[in-house]
């Protein structure tokens, strides 16, 4: 349930009231707009008598809100989320622009890829992926190694880094990781959501290739229960029929998603297809139907890489897709 204020309630007054409802056992989020404040009611709401608090001088109106996810629901949050990490904004209109290798190599390597995509046009210098085919304590140990050289980037060229996290004892390593992104394998890992839950950093939640959008949005909801609202939704492809691309991108999960939620919404350009050679195509669709920012897999030899390399383009080929998706961008928002 919602209860909307009416425009200049004091906060005397609307403190009081929701003393009021956490008194009843009620959780409240507060949302303040431009011209109206909207108090979010989490819990059993059923025995409240609404007829009461809707005559309430303070009120203006109450609304039921049918769906589970709460939080995250844009009836509690008209206004967009805008997250912040270092000088980077994303949602609200702000653009990110997430790009960086799978294949972190060296530190050398690191930096001048990071140093190319920020003259691009890049926000965030995001890198590193999991290798199942790599044994877990190998995944540590270069899991540690990673983190040192996106660190040694930021360093270098003042980007704020992404990097994945894969569970909840790993945390104290991303102490210098400025968005944690939680990757599809682990969007129901509820130790870890609820671990990153507890904290105010930034987190990338991506949809796994099985979850509805409510799933999705049932997962932010249980990081946000925890008091993190800095949340970005990340469609990264369906398992569907097709036999071409590592899956399928959901672009209509894009509006749909910043119909349903508040949150800021972007998509994996390149895991969502697995072929470098569609990521530009597929960043402008991404870019058109109305994302707050995308992914891009970047690497500087791709035909060698290490890891990933059918899905990273080159660091010239960013450049030209920057360039793009900032022209699209342009124009919608005009």
């Amino acid at each position: 349930m919602i209860v909307i204020l009416k425009h200049g309630v004091t906060d005397e007054k609307r403190d009081q009231l929701i003393r009021w409802f956490e008194s009843q056992g009620l959780g409240v989020d507060i949302s303040k707009g431009e011209f109206q404040t909207i108090l979010g009611l989490i819990g059993d709401v059923l025995s409240l008598d609404t007829d009461m608090i809707e005559s309430l001088d303070i009120v203006q109106a109450i609304r039921r809100v049918t769906e589970p996810f709460k939080r995250c629901n844009r009836k509690f949050q008209p206004e967009d989320s805008i997250i912040s990490a270092g000088d980077t904004l994303i949602g609200g209109g702000n653009f990110g622009i997430f790009a960086g290798p799978s294949s972190l190599e060296s530190e050398e390597q690191v930096i001048s890829i990071a140093k190319s995509l920020k003259a691009s046009g890049a926000n965030v210098l995001i890198g590193g992926a999991v290798n199942p085919r790599v044994t877990s304590y190998i995944i540590q140990e270069q899991n540690l190694r990673e983190i040192g050289y996106l660190v040694s980037a930021k360093r270098a060229t003042g980007m704020p880094v992404a990097k994945e996290i894969l569970s909840v004892e790993d945390v104290p390593r991303y102490e210098d990781i400025d968005i944690l992104l939680v990757g599809e394998r682990n969007m129901t890992n509820y130790p870890l959501l609820a671990e990153l839950g507890s904290m105010q950093k930034p987190v990338i939640l991506k949809r796994s290739v099985s979850a509805t959008l409510e799933e999705l949005l049932m997962a932010a909801e249980y990081v946000m229960a925890g008091g993190n609202k800095n949340i970005i939704l990340c469609e990264r492809g369906i398992r569907t029929f097709s036999d071409y691309t590592k899956a399928t991108l959901d672009i209509a999960a894009i509006p749909l998603l910043k119909e349903l939620s508040h949150l800021p919404v972007i998509a994996d350009a390149s895991r969502s297809t697995g072929l470098g050679r569609l990521t530009g195509p597929v960043s402008k669709a991404i870019c058109a139907a109305g994302a707050d920012g995308l992914i891009i897999d970047v690497h500087n030899d791709p035909p060698h890489s290490a890891f990933n390399g059918n899905q990273a383009v080159t660091v010239e080929s960013f450049a030209s897709i920057a360039a793009d998706i900032s022209r699209i961008h342009e124009v919608i928002t005009k």
